[in-house]
């Protein structure tokens, strides 16, 4: 009985203590960005600084909506939240629109070349969208590839930037919806379209009535992730000059953060706009899943396409594949041309390997590899520990609050980027980091010597914490309980029997939840454009971002570090995905 109790109380204790720091990494960065929203300006009052002026007294709080009522009646602003709306809608339709029928095909067909296809369908997520806009930008530019191929004057980029933005970023992101729709396609019952196809149901009318309703959640889970992503994308519109969008409205008002709260209300309307509409979806599109009650082999049920059915399944999945790769070939291109060897031409007529040399000789380069490896390494580490504490909580014990625990690791898929990353902007600024704080010294973001890493570190295994859960969760919900209870019987203590016997059978799915934290965190983007300051302190993204802005030879050493990331990105997706198979479409789920 006391072995019993005493268990008990450490469960509730390691929840207390998962649900303290979430609560410290996650919940208060948003409290802060949410409140420096709605308290009075102290540059009109006399305060010294705004977020001092968030956590006086109740009574001393002044709280006011004067900041949004001036947002929204500024159209610049207005245009830019919709112009984000727009963008956020354009890429979720596109992506879904190209990932949906591809995800059919795969799981009820057989075709040419299919298992191939359905590797490279993924390589889209080797490349963030923010460096995949370099490689636009060379084909679709005023001077690019189409135009020297067309005879053309074409001004894509120059008067079409928001199709250009869309275009990127639903390339980008269609493999989120591909994952999430097959994980959905797999899971259903083959003998529900067999007996309506025995009572005379066309395929088309399978489609609609049948298979579509039934992988609505899963469908709407992956349309959720590209829709928030895409709604608070900040690099991709940087990269295009695309500047009338709330995000980087946003990164342009980060010099406003200490006397205005202009930055806050507009980080506050992005977040409340994204998780309403996110609320309104899940409710009148998502509905809850239906339970098979069987789970017939999908493979049995595949049927074998011939003749054009075959080569026309074949052709669709080459053509996605090779109109979602043209961002990678710009970049990659763009890396190896000597500069001004690519302008008014179908490719480059000069070639060069220096752009390589320079991006991890030169100092300000390897400095900014140096330091992503180090926080991509130090976020990976932290995640793991968490994912573990977590995924035991929820799935080996019976301890309330479990629920809770599991939402709020879930909540940074969420919950923009943009957001988190202003919060923590918030966050440097106050007790105990703020000017005169006992941390003062050890982590600040805008300081005379700024020192962003752990806000950095926090940053990334906050906002990539989702993915190691869940794949930890499915580790262990494969795993018997039994085994862990057989160990203790023999005398181990509970540590023992999680080191000796659970861990090494979730290994894998810790590895591929730990690959996809780190390497996804190598190529951070709204973490390392707000939080790194100074030229030292520079992640890689941070660092192409700078390259980009350097005349001369910066675009094709920004892209010879791109084709790094893409190098990095392609081994640890394909392990991951190797590791996880079908369940990897779950890590990418609200």
């Amino acid at each position: 009985m006391y072995s019993r109790y005493t268990r008990q109380l450490w469960h509730y204790g390691l929840l207390l203590l998962v649900l303290g720091l979430l609560a410290a990494c996650l919940i208060y960065p948003i409290y802060l960005t949410l409140i420096g929203g709605f308290v009075a300006d102290p540059a009109r009052k006399g305060e010294a600084s705004l977020l001092r002026a968030i956590f006086v007294s109740a009574e001393r709080a002044k709280f006011t909506f004067d900041h949004l009522r001036l947002a929204l009646q500024d159209p610049r602003l207005v245009t830019g939240l919709f112009n984000s709306f727009k963008i956020a809608c354009g890429t979720t339709l596109v992506a879904t629109l190209i990932a949906l029928p591809l995800s059919i095909l795969s799981a009820n067909y057989k075709f040419p070349g299919k298992r191939l296809f359905n590797a490279i369908v993924l390589v889209p997520m080797i490349l963030p969208p923010f460096v995949g806009a370099i490689g636009m930008r060379a084909f679709l530019g005023r001077a690019g590839s189409l135009n020297a191929l067309l005879g053309a004057d074409l001004d894509i980029l120059g008067d079409a930037k928001l199709l250009g933005v869309i275009l990127v970023q639903a390339l980008a992101l269609y493999p989120i919806v591909f994952l999430n729709a097959s994980a959905a396609l797999a899971n259903l019952d083959p003998a529900l379209n067999e007996a309506a196809e025995n009572l005379g149901a066309g395929p088309w009318r399978r489609l609609f009535r049948i298979t579509l309703p039934l992988v609505r959640p899963g469908l709407f889970a992956g349309a959720t992730i590209v829709f928030i992503w895409s709604f608070t994308e900040l690099g991709t519109p940087l990269m295009f000059g695309y500047n009338e969008v709330t995000p980087v409205q946003i990164f342009s008002g980060l010099k406003e953060v200490e006397s205005s709260a202009r930055p806050y209300v507009l980080t506050a309307i992005m977040l409340t706009v994204a998780v309403v509409l996110y609320l309104l979806g899940k409710v009148v599109f998502g509905g809850k899943g239906y339970a098979m009650y069987s789970k017939a082999s999908r493979a049995s049920a595949e049927k074998q396409l011939s003749g054009i059915a075959a080569w026309g399944a074949t052709a669709a999945f080459a053509l996605v594949c090779l109109v979602a790769v043209m961002p990678h070939l710009g970049v990659i291109f763009t890396s190896v041309s000597v500069p001004g060897q690519w302008y008014g031409t179908v490719l480059p007529t000069s070639y060069t390997g220096a752009h390589y040399r320079e991006a991890l000789g030169s100092p300000d380069s390897f400095q900014s590899i140096t330091n992503s490896l180090k926080l991509a390494a130090s976020a990976m580490l932290l995640d793991c520990v968490l994912g573990v504490l977590v995924a035991y909580l929820i799935v080996r014990t019976n301890v309330r609050g479990r629920a809770i625990l599991d939402a709020l690791c879930m909540l940074p898929l969420a919950v923009p980027g943009l957001v988190m990353a202003f919060g923590y902007v918030a966050m440097s600024l106050q007790w105990p980091f703020g000017p005169g704080g006992p941390l003062a010294g050890f982590a600040s973001i805008i300081a005379a010597d700024p020192n962003p890493v752990p806000f950095l570190i926090v940053a990334y295994a906050t906002r990539r914490l989702p993915y190691i859960v869940r794949s930890t969760v499915a580790g262990l919900e494969q795993t018997s309980g039994e085994l862990e209870e057989a160990a203790v019987n023999l005398g181990a203590g509970r540590l023992t029997a999680m080191r000796r016997v659970i861990l090494p059978l979730i290994l894998a799915n810790l590895i591929a939840g730990g690959l996809l934290v780190f390497s996804f965190s190598m190529l951070e983007v709204s973490d390392s454009l707000l939080l790194a300051q100074q030229t030292g302190d520079y992640p890689v993204t941070k660092q192409i971002w700078a390259f980009m802005d350097r005349l001369g030879d910066g675009p094709y050493i920004a892209s010879a570090m791109g084709v790094w990331g893409m190098a990095l990105l392609t081994v640890t997706i394909f392990a991951s995905s190797a590791l996880l198979g079908k369940k990897m479409g779950s890590i990418f789920r609200v």
